[in-house]
């Protein structure tokens, strides 16, 4: 399961293009919420491999 932990930032990110497309905003304005996805999605990662690491 843990190989297909790369998905869940690409869906995350399309879903927020789709949520800025519909909206009328530009990927510009929405910079930031990329930037928080990519970076829950790091904390998210950096714990299962802390987890594995601890638990071997």
């Amino acid at each position: 399961m843990i190989r297909l932990f790369f998905l869940l930032p690409i869906i995350m990110c399309i879903v927020w293009w789709w949520y800025l497309n519909s909206r009328g905003y530009s990927l510009k304005e929405g910079l930031k919420g990329f930037v928080y996805i990519l970076s829950f999605n790091a904390v998210i990662v950096l714990f299962f491999v802390t987890m594995l690491y601890v638990t071997h």
